[in-house]
């Protein structure tokens, strides 16, 4: 049998406590690597970030149009979404499909993504095929086909999404509905980014091609490359194939609309089919994504819900058993932000017990500070994440993209994480007593159909309640008139 010497042993053991309190020390210690990165804007109004990084032999390809569920047509939710889709399809240049030959058939990637304020297109390839993605980038932004049958496919594909989220995922309407839809009275962003079947299917191809010409326009775009290039080469290939891309001469349309404060606790009840167990849900009005009291928020959703040992789930899952899931999210926005909460009650509890609880663990963060243990678990937590996502050149373009165009200055890349980890426990419950009020909650009641209040005589032969009510007062009036007869 093998077995270690006392003085390796001795080691071993000195390394597995030096893993258990590294993170204790995590932000001491950590020195973020700094994206010194280029910019440059063309003449027809296109932002160009550039970033050298030779580690691997790889370059990831980004382009950021600030476009998002939030710029939808009023009536035609779904429409960044939809291009999201139709953006892989024919081109003049490109046959439908032709984005993944040139990723996955050397051994690459692409993805896009659609969020409320942008939508954001993405490859990774070999950093000797940096020539063939941005042609193609430049292609499909200058010479999309936005034709009846690709407009009709994808619209197809984007409410077979819908069916899967929504319809067939018991809690789909309250993730990707009610909480937009109920959380604002007045910005866009009630518009729910996954669309509507019915406002799809009212879509007609002049709506979805004055989207694609007001939105999709180089100076509406930032490219972002991050990876193993030559920077003088790089240059020479943007101006050849992005420099000569029209500017339109109609200006971007800019949502203003500014979401007015919450002044009373809002209460939604919402009946659903197929729905197993039934959930309680907040939302409440945060600030801005670029706020200086983001970082905070972000540090609470940590403490409340990162992992089984965060408050949310030792308080309501373990200890007090009135929820089988529970979370809580910061959902950073450029114009108005949302600080969420979802208990999906237990089997043989109520939605009020669940409440209760969620409230209780609200209220404790806002009476005392949180511990220095919780807060440095927090902090560590977040910065391990942003640095894994940094260890890619993708993770790279990401964070520069992010803060060039959500925060408005790409340096933002290189100060945030300092930032995060000067988040004390005072800020922490400065922003829980700020935001999280008792007039700026929404709550919602989500439940099973099955529990849905039974409807009265006059309903079912077809009358409103209001009508039967109203049928009642005027019969008794007039027994009354009748009995001075």
């Amino acid at each position: 049998m093998f077995r270690l010497s006392q003085k390796v042993l001795r080691i071993t053991l000195y390394a597995l406590v030096a893993l258990l309190f590294a993170p204790q020390t995590l932000r001491a210690q950590t020195k973020v690597p700094r994206l010194d990165y280029k910019e440059r804007v063309l003449s027809n109004g296109l932002r160009v970030l550039s970033a050298v990084d030779k580690s691997s032999p790889t370059v990831a390809i980004q382009v950021w149009y600030k476009v998002g569920s939030k710029d939808d047509p009023e009536g035609r939710s779904g429409f960044a979404h939809l291009f999201e889709h139709i953006m892989f399809k024919s081109t003049k240049n490109m046959k439908s499909e032709m984005m993944d030959r040139l990723t996955e058939d050397v051994g690459g990637m692409n993805n896009a993504s659609t969020a409320d304020d942008v939508t954001i297109y993405y490859e990774v390839v070999p950093s000797n095929y940096l020539e063939t993605l941005l042609w193609a980038e430049a292609d499909r932004l200058a010479t999309l086909n936005v034709d009846e049958p690709n407009f009709k496919s994808e619209r197809d594909v984007v409410k077979e999404e819908y069916r899967e989220r929504v319809d067939a995922n018991p809690f789909g309407k309250l993730f990707y509905i009610l909480m937009q839809e109920k959380s604002f009275a007045k910005h866009p962003y009630r518009r729910p980014g996954i669309g509507s079947i019915a406002d799809l299917d009212a879509a007609a191809i002049a709506d979805v091609r004055a989207f694609h010409s007001t939105f999709y326009r180089p100076d509406n775009a930032t490219l972002v490359v991050v990876g193993d290039f030559d920077q003088k080469q790089f240059d020479a290939w943007i101006d050849k194939y992005f420099a000569g891309i029209p500017k339109p001469n109609k200006p971007l349309p800019r949502v203003t609309v500014k979401e007015p404060e919450r002044t009373g606790e809002q209460r939604i009840v919402e009946f659903a089919p197929n729905v197993p167990l039934p959930a309680v849900a907040f939302s409440f009005l945060a600030p801005p994504k670029a706020s200086e009291d983001s970082d905070a928020l972000r540090v609470a959703e940590s403490i409340l819900s990162s992992g089984e040992s965060s408050r949310l789930y030792r308080a309501l899952v373990y200890e007090q058993q009135v929820a089988a899931q529970v979370s809580a999210g910061t959902d950073l926005r450029e114009d108005v932000s949302l600080f969420q909460f979802i208990a999906i009650v237990a089997g043989g509890k109520k939605p009020d017990d669940a409440e209760r609880a969620l409230l209780a663990e609200i209220k404790k963060m806002q009476d005392a500070p949180v511990s220095a243990a919780e807060l440095e678990k927090a902090k560590n937590q977040i910065i391990t994440g942003q640095l894994r996502e940094r260890e890619t050149n993708n993770g790279k373009a990401l964070a520069l993209g992010d803060a060039a165009v959500l925060l408005g200055d790409p340096n933002r890349a290189n100060t945030d994480i300092e930032r995060l980890s000067k988040v004390s426990a005072a800020d922490v419950q400065r922003v829980m007593k700020k935001y999280l009020t008792d007039t700026n909650r929404l709550v919602i009641y989500y439940l099973p159909e099955s529990l849905r209040p039974a409807k009265p005589a006059a309903e079912k032969t077809g009358q409103t309640s209001g009508q039967a009510s109203g049928q009642a007062s005027g019969q008794a009036k007039a027994r009354e008139v009748g009995g001075g007869k």
